[in-house]
């Protein structure tokens, strides 16, 4: 299992060696990543792609996707990539949806096309404050505390 999201709050199972994982015919949010540096930081990996599908197993996973090329570039091998999910039974698709564009906004995946803007303006929450959580810290990913 690998924790995946903001404050990673979704459980994902594996992650596993793409090449010779068979996709369920379940709907899922899925992740591809690699190790950048695997003899020094073996544990650590990085994510390059975020998606959903209705049916995993009729996705084009793991290599008939149309990302995956990109994936073995980025990696440098099919045998280096590495597959999370989070099934996400009963959720609608739009849910799966929303999912992955909160990953693709946090983890900025080097193959997905589109790119979402983990930033937030004033106008779209507003400034607040409460007895639990205080003034508002931050206006955005980028900029220092006030």
């Amino acid at each position: 299992m690998i924790r995946l999201g903001s404050l990673a709050g979704y459980s994902f199972e594996g992650p596993r060696i793409l090449g010779g994982w068979t996709p369920p015919t379940r709907p899922a949010v899925f992740a591809i990543m690699y190790k950048p540096d695997p003899e020094n930081k073996p544990d650590r990996y990085a994510v390059i792609y975020v998606g959903h599908a209705d049916n995993m197993a009729k996705s084009g996973l793991p290599f008939k996707h149309p990302r995956s090329n990109c994936w073995i570039a980025r990696a440098g091998s099919r045998w280096k990539l590495h597959i999370c999910t989070y099934e996400v039974q009963g959720w609608a698709r739009s849910h799966r949806e929303e999912i992955t564009q909160e990953l693709t906004a946090i983890y900025n995946p080097y193959c997905n096309e589109v790119k979402y803007d983990k930033a937030w303006k004033d106008e779209w929450i507003g400034a607040y404050e409460s007895e639990l959580t205080g003034p508002l810290a931050q206006r955005g990913p980028d900029e220092a505390p006030r």
